[in-house]
């Protein structure tokens, strides 16, 4: 899991942007709670006044507060408030100034409304001299007299305070002839337009952390299907057999998806939960409602339920991938060998493995799609069981007085905000094991290096001007985990201007033999060389630049048929690839079609015959004018009188370049310069057909078992 945190470096300027902006986003949603329980309790519930601080009152209240404060309160007062010309006090204050009245205001208005119920001020003996603020009290009375009075209050005290300050508070501005409604109406508006702004700013942060995940999710799906590509098109035959074809197709695609996938969810979760669930529980504590411990009881339910969850859905989601591996196999299989399971009746077995390898995926999907359904219900089951917790005992709070209704509310949407985030975690931990698997098997390709690579420094100069002189010293090969060579000790030489053909019996090495020379294996043992220059000392690039490949099985690309030709470089001009076409005896059926050149050629070239695709193929070859023709049985498509027209074109063309071809059928390579007899890995003989016939008992038996005895012995003369 770490290696997709590690992909992410690419991106890192925009990752910090995106947790920037979820600490914006976390700060907003967090705020907003509050501010609910705020209008509630404070715009609501006391008519929007905010606190025991009087923002006017009349002189003889004013007078009556300062005779109940200590020194340093008073002389707080005085400079907090003004007085206006009608004789009332006005706050002038700032904030700090207004807390910290706020902290002894309370208590002082509630023995106010007591005395005023009594009908007189209460009786505090051991007044001083009266000064500047009236009868000034000593710190000791004045502290001991509040505590009396809130001993008297009980549990009940800091409710009952706030009720009767908001009580005092109206009447006061009432007599003042200030509009109480008014003053609701502004809080509400006042605090309504904050959670406003706050919404606002949550939402834009959010359409940004979309906007911005998602194209960093696009660019490493990018950066991780090319880096893919390019390495598996570095990728010599050895590693092609270590990876299948079907598990390179779902790594490069369903492997990369889920990557992409987790990181786009992942950057928008993993850093956001934390902050939120931490966040949550920060507000929690501040609210004082004596219900934490429900939060402890709702986190060890969730951590229960996704410790199950994971227990049984984990292995389940790591053999999911080999599922999938295994059914792209088996689809691509099929739909390749469509012919031949239709020639040999066998579209019912290859359905039943089909559905086996579907059925053995749709279970494991089933199976763990089963449990993670089972999660939401549950963690909805404990977001209820919740709520109801704390309705039940916040409603007991209420009725004793010790908490107040918006101060529940926000409990309640702090508490599903805490659960909320161990739920997206889950959701990622569910999604980050799958990914995981799907970030190594990336991993594994791409950390894969290349059986044949170039070496730190290549001779490509000296092919420059290149004749194409191909030499075998010595050369042995053996497939990589094998316990014997395929190819020993082969030394000969194929020089311009002459056919070179390699024949033998069929797994005796002859593709083997031909692939060792563009380097798609590297000989284990000797070497090979053009124009004296091992080809292991120059580049795979100008190695290949000098070679036209035509491969036992033609291949073609979806496109036109020019640009087929023209594969191998667009300094292919037309004429040169109308040329290679009337040698390779393609011009005929390419005219016929009603755009020629430009006839669209389907995927793997399924719209063409074989001998027609061969034919593309050889022609690709010899468009390219390389100074080596390696043909990997490239004739067998052939009619012998195609075959025969298009090797006398072929010998014209290629008159000074080097020739190799491999072949199953002698008359293919009848007239060739040199003949190479190979068996079992090893060179039988070489020669030419006559030679090989007096002297080769391999070649005798080969030619025995396809030339008539006419044949023979016209060619034993040679």
């Amino acid at each position: 899991m770490l290696r997709i945190f590690k992909y992410l470096k690419e991106s890192g300027w925009s990752v910090l942007a995106i947790v920037v902006l979820l600490v914006v986003q976390a700060y907003c949603d967090l705020a907003l709670p509050q501010y609910t329980a705020d209008i509630v309790d404070v715009g609501i519930g006391q008519k929007g006044i905010e606190n025991a601080v009087p923002e006017r009152m009349r002189e003889a209240v004013y007078d009556n507060l300062l005779m109940l404060m200590t020194e340093e309160e008073a002389e707080l007062m005085s400079f907090a408030y003004e007085q206006a010309a009608d004789g009332s006090y006005v706050f002038c204050g700032d904030k700090d100034t207004m807390e910290k009245l706020d902290e002894s205001m309370g208590i002082l208005i509630l023995i106010l409304s007591m005395a005023k119920e009594g009908g007189t001020m209460p009786d505090i003996t051991g007044a001083g001299p009266e000064s500047s603020f009236g009868y000034v009290l000593s710190d000791e009375l004045v502290l001991a007299f509040r505590e009396r009075v809130l001993e008297g209050l009980g549990d009940t005290g800091e409710t009952v305070i706030t009720q009767r300050a908001v009580q005092f508070l109206q009447e006061e501005y009432g007599k003042l002839g200030m509009d109480s409604g008014k003053i609701q109406r502004n809080y509400l508006y006042r605090t309504g337009g904050r959670m406003l702004i706050y919404s606002v700013v949550m939402m834009a942060t959010a359409i940004l952390v979309g906007f911005l995940a998602s194209r960093i999710g696009a660019k490493l799906g990018l950066n991780l299907r090319e880096r893919v590509f390019t390495k598996v098109v570095s990728f010599s035959h050895g590693e092609m057999e270590r990876f299948s074809t079907a598990s390179l197709i779902t790594r490069s695609t369903n492997d990369i998806q889920q990557v992409q996938m987790v990181v786009v969810v992942m950057l928008r979760m993993v850093v956001y939960a934390p902050i939120i669930g931490i966040g949550g529980v920060v507000k929690v504590l501040r609210t004082r409602t004596g219900m934490g411990w429900i939060i402890v009881v709702a986190v060890a339910a969730i951590m229960v339920l996704v410790g199950i969850l994971m227990a049984v859905a984990m292995p389940r989601f790591k053999k999911m991938q080999t599922l999938v591996d295994g059914l792209n196999l088996v689809s691509r299989e099929i739909l390749t060998g469509v012919p031949v399971i239709r020639a040999f009746s066998r579209e019912r077995f290859e359905e039943e493995r089909f559905d086996r390898a579907n059925r053995d995926l749709m279970q494991t999907q089933l199976f763990t799609n089963r449990v993670m359904n089972v999660m939401m219900p549950a963690m909805m089951l404990i977001m209820n069981g919740i709520s109801i917790m704390i309705v039940w005992f916040g409603a007991k709070g209420i009725d004793m007085g010790n908490l107040m209704v918006g101060d529940m509310l926000a409990f309640i949407t702090y508490t599903m905000q805490i659960v909320m985030s161990f739920l997206m975690l889950t959701m990622i931990s569910v999604m980050l094991p799958r990914a995981g698997v799907a970030a190594g098997r990336i991993q594994e390709v791409i950390g894969t290096e290349a059986g044949v690579k170039d070496r730190e420094t290549v001779l490509d100069e000296k092919l420059k001007d290149a004749r194409g002189v191909v030499a075998f010293r010595d050369v042995s090969f053996r497939y990589p985990g094998a316990d014997e060579d395929a190819l020993e000790n082969l030394t000969f030489t194929a020089n311009p201007g002459e056919t070179t053909a390699i024949i033998g019996s069929t797994g005796c090495g002859k593709s083997t033999l031909l692939n060792l020379i563009p380097r798609f294996y590297d000989v284990t043992g000797g070497q090979i060389t053009i124009d004296g220059v091992d080809i292991r000392d120059v580049s795979q690039h100008k190695l290949r630049s000098l070679l036209g490949y035509v491969p036992q099985k033609a291949v073609l690309f979806s496109g036109d048929i020019a640009s087929n030709l023209k594969f191998g470089g667009p300094d292919i001009s037309d004429s040169r690839m109308q040329e290679a076409a009337a040698i390779a005896q393609a011009t005929e059926f390419i005219e016929s079609k009603p755009e020629d050149y430009h006839s669209e050629i389907s995927q793997g070239g399924t719209n063409v015959s074989g001998g027609q695709k061969q034919r593309l193929s050889i022609a690709r070859a010899i468009a390219k004018s390389p100074r080596i023709y390696l043909f990997d049985d490239s004739f067998s498509a052939l009619d012998y009188k195609t075959d025969v027209t298009l090797r006398k074109a072929l010998r014209e063309k290629t008159e000074d370049a080097t020739v190799i071809i491999v072949a199953q059928r002698i008359s293919t390579i009848l007239h060739a310069d040199r003949i190479i007899v190979l068996d079992e890995g090893r060179i039988a003989g070489m020669g030419t057909h006559g030679q090989l016939l007096r002297d080769c008992e391999a070649y005798r038996e080969i030619a025995r078992s396809q030339l008539s005895e006419a044949e023979l012995k016209g060619g034993a003369a040679v």
